[in-house]
Parts: structure tokens; C-alpha cells; sequence
């Protein structure tokens, strides 16, 4: 177990195999018996939404569960519209609680929606995607996407916990499942040079998986530690945004799905680094570094068709622009990250 402890709020992480079928009672033991709403994607819904429905209703929960289309592109303003909706017509109330059960994609956009509902719900989160599990079902950063960027539109709320089921990740594609490795190299990358050594060790992403626990956890605390420290974005959280501002965009540009998250952000800290050495700013082979240790788990390096000035275009969206200037993550050494400010048009010079 790991414990978020924030200024106004704090919340458990539990990480055990098999714990899915024991949700009810770990709800119970957050939540006093009330309605819940689960909001699930279609994908997941057929694998754990009867499971998770099943143990909540034995532990006294009444469960209404609210289905949207897997992909990225339920991550919209419709959707949250769509289950706001649902909420009213089913009569929930800011009594009641939600539970964002999915990957990113889900855990943003009902993160999203508890936090705009009736001006707040509370709410929990069962990660079911590796990413979602080592990244963005903590932190309470909650968004969705628009036609000009990713994550335009969100807030920050925080959830009352979190439940990671490793054993899920079997239920996962091949390439869902390297795409959470992209944020666990990252996380390394920025923070922790013990991990990138165990991640030097393990052969592929099949052997990651089943050793889950051991990447989840320390990539988990290097989540946590600047979350504490800046709950709100403005200074140290930064560098969880490393390679993300070049792959945000390249999500957008390819269209939403077409390229995931994870490949988005493997090929922009590839490009961030590629240049910054070049600048001096970063360590000479480093970019290679990063280059084997995505390709090892089949990650990719560089990004086909590529459209810059389409690319440079939503990087202006990005939320870390401010003004006519832009903020960027570079290593200074593999596990350690500096943040950078740099003129907003000169990042067309990193997207190479």
C-alpha cells in the first residue's frame, strides 16, 4: 500500500493480484453504503463490470454502471454530457459516489465528470490499463480532450482511492501494454535510476508484466513524491511532463487513437533529448540510451509523416505555455530531470 498525503486531502493506493474481486469490501472500507455509479468503456465492461457490479452489491452498494465506447475519443465534452445525463436521470446526488473502472481515457473522463457533477462528487479509481495504473489514476488530474489539444478541458480533483489489480494486465493487447511502459521508462528516466537498472534487466514487455509490482510501485512513488510537493502543476510536478509536450501533439495532429499516448510520449522525449544534446543541454548519449531502452520493449522512436508546423500548432494549446514562452523537461542524467523555459517557437527545433 502506498498513501497520497496532500495538503487538504489524502488517500490510500492498494497494489495486490486478484484484489478485483475483493472491491466491495475495499469500497466499504472508504465509502459508507450508498449508490454508485460505475463508469466503465465498453471493452472493459465486458470483462470486470459484472465482477466488480457482483462484489459491490454483496458489500450493501446500490451500482448503476454507465457504458461509453472504448477509445480516446470518449474522452470529450459529448461524453461528459452524456453521463451527466445518466447521473440526473438516475437520481444521483453529491450523497453518491462514482467509480471511474478503465484505463486513462476513463479514469480522466469520469475523474472529470465526479468533479463537475452537481459542483462535486467523490469518487474512486480501478485502473485497469498499465498507464492508467502507473500514472494517471493518482495525482486528481482530471481532463477531456478538445479539437485544438489534449486535456484543454479538466480540473483537479483528487480521488478517496485507488485500487491496482496487476493481474488485469493479462486482459490487456501487446500494444496497451507497452504503451504504460513508455510512462514507467519515463518515470525513470526523470527520477529514479534504480528502476531503469531493473528495467535493463527484464527481456521484454511480457516479463515486465509478470513482474509487475516491482515497476509499479517505485514508479508510483516517483508520481507521488512530486504530487505532494506540487499538487497543482506549477513547479516540480513539471517534470512528470517529460517527452509529453511534443507527444500530446502528436496525438492530436495523428488524430486521437491513431497513435497512443504512451507511443506519443516515447517518441517526444526521443525528440526533446535528441536536440537538447545537441544544445549541450543534455548529456551526450543519453538520447541513444532512451532509444534501447524503448525499442527493447517495442516502443517506437521516431514518428512516420511527420507535420511539423501541424505539430508546433497544438503545442501553442499546450497548458504549459505561458505566454510567448514554453516549458520544457530535459535530463541532465538518466533519473534526473531539470525543468526548461524556452521561447514557444524555438520547440519546432526539437520536432526532428
Amino acid at each position: 500500500m502506498l498513501t497520497v498525503n496532500l495538503t487538504n486531502h489524502h488517500y490510500d493506493i492498494q497494489i495486490e493480484r486478484h484484489l478485483l474481486n475483493k472491491c466491495g469490501e475495499w469500497v466499504a472500507s472508504i465509502w459508507q453504503s450508498q449508490r454508485v455509479a460505475i463508469i466503465t468503456d465498453s471493452n472493459v465492461a465486458k470483462l470486470y463490470a459484472e465482477q466488480v457490479t457482483t462484489s459491490l452489491k454483496s458489500a450493501g452498494f446500490q451500482v448503476n454502471t454507465f457504458v461509453v465506447p472504448a477509445g480516446e475519443a470518449s474522452k470529450s465534452l459529448e461524453q461528459a454530457t452524456y453521463l451527466y445525463d445518466q447521473l440526473a436521470e438516475h437520481g444521483f446526488t453529491r450523497s453518491d459516489g462514482l467509480i471511474a473502472l478503465g484505463g486513462g481515457v476513463i479514469g480522466d473522463l469520469a475523474g472529470f465528470v465526479a468533479s463537475t457533477y452537481m459542483r462535486g462528487l467523490h469518487f474512486l479509481q480501478i485502473p485497469t490499463t498499465l498507464l492508467a495504473q502507473v500514472d494517471s489514476s493518482i495525482g486528481g488530474k482530471t481532463a477531456v480532450n478538445t479539437k485544438n489539444a489534449k486535456n484543454l478541458v479538466g480540473t483537479f480533483s483528487q480521488p478517496d482511492g485507488v485500487l491496482i489489480d496487476p493481474e488485469v494486465l493479462y486482459t490487456l493487447d501487446d500494444r496497451r501494454l507497452r504503451e504504460g511502459i513508455a510512462e514507467i521508462i519515463k518515470s525513470a528516466a526523470i527520477a529514479d535510476p534504480q528502476l531503469w537498472t531493473l528495467l535493463g534487466t527484464l527481456k521484454d514487455e511480457f516479463e515486465l508484466r509478470d513482474r509487475a509490482e516491482e515497476v509499479i510501485l517505485p514508479s508510483l512513488k516517483v508520481k507521488r513524491k512530486v504530487v505532494e510537493e506540487d499538487e497543482f502543476d506549477n513547479g516540480s510536478r513539471l517534470t512528470l511532463n517529460f517527452g509529453h509536450t511534443i507527444g500530446h501533439a502528436i496525438e492530436n495532429t495523428a488524430g486521437y487513437g491513431v497513435v497512443s499516448h504512451g507511443e506519443g510520449v516515447a517518441v517526444g522525449m526521443v525528440m526533446i533529448s535528441r536536440h537538447a544534446e545537441q544544445l549541450g543541454q543534455t548529456p551526450a548519449g543519453t538520447t541513444e540510451q532512451l532509444m534501447t531502452m524503448l525499442e527493447k520493449f517495442h516502443l517506437p522512436t521516431t514518428q512516420k509523416e511527420l507535420n511539423k508546423e501541424a505539430i508546433y500548432q497544438a503545442i501553442t494549446h499546450d497548458k504549459k505555455a505561458r505566454g510567448t514562452q514554453l516549458k520544457i523537461i530535459l535530463l541532465t542524467a538518466i533519473g534526473q530531470a531539470k525543468i526548461v523555459s524556452i521561447p514557444i517557437e524555438t520547440i519546432k527545433d526539437y520536432i526532428q
